[in-house]
């Protein structure tokens, strides 16, 4: 999909409820990634670790480009990598039509944020709890998706950081007219209103889908929860 083709189907689908692969069964990849389409799901978040960045692993391009055709929603690749210009062309590849990655991760992140456009994709700008959002006001008009983390990043099935309402609060106020706002971490019900009150469209989604046997009603749990804040 082109970037305004990933733009207006995020639109319409919003509030988007993205779930977090992290969590899913691996054995079932593709029936799991069918089940979420669905259920409802708007976005599929690939939380892409390098065990150096974050001190865990996970999966690599080649397994969200095995996938790919079996998606018919976008795709986004969170990069919790050190160095995630050396690996970008390889999820842009892989057909993600959303690549982020972590402002901590790079010493300028323009020039990453640029190449992500240019690619005809859309480009997000992460940090973590302990990040104050002043890091990443500088980039802001070049970004498509902010990504707040409500937890520390690494493992799924953490406690929301009540402190990241703050930040989305003061982030829905300065963003530029069509940039997301994505909160990751903690996400359930419960936190999923208070972050859409704090301005969040986009919610990041793990134990509250995978550990139920209702995707379907999870999501739309999530989603009229997200819209009643």
């Amino acid at each position: 999909m082109s970037r305004q083709e990933v733009q207006s189907q995020l639109s319409q689908a919003t509030p988007v409820i993205a779930p977090s692969m992290l969590k899913c069964d691996f054995s079932r990849l593709r029936d799991e990634i069918e089940a979420l389409i669905s259920a409802g799901a708007g976005l599929i978040h690939w939380d892409v670790m390098d065990g150096n960045f974050v001190p865990n692993l996970s999966y690599g391009a080649m397994v969200i480009e095995s996938v790919r055709e079996a998606t018919t929603i976008p795709c986004e690749a969170h990069l919790m990598i050190s160095d995630p210009a050396k690996y970008v062309d390889e999820y842009l590849q892989a057909g993600c039509d959303v690549v982020t990655f972590h402002v901590e991760a790079v010493e300028d992140p323009l020039p990453l944020l640029e190449k992500i456009r240019n690619a005809d994709a859309l480009a997000g700008l992460a940090f973590n709890p302990s990040t104050p959002v002043e890091a990443i006001k500088p980039y802001l008009d070049s970004c498509d998706l902010v990504l707040v983390m409500s937890v520390e990043p690494g493992f799924g099935g953490q406690k929301f950081m009540p402190s990241a309402l703050d930040k989305l609060t003061e982030l829905r106020k300065i963003l530029p007219g069509g940039v997301r706002l994505s909160v990751d971490g903690g996400i359930g019900s419960g936190t999923t209103g208070q972050t859409a009150n704090a301005g969040a469209d986009t919610f990041v989604v793990g134990s509250a889908i995978f550990n139920t046997n209702d995707y379907s009603g999870a999501i739309k749990m999530l989603k009229s929860e997200a819209e009643s804040s």
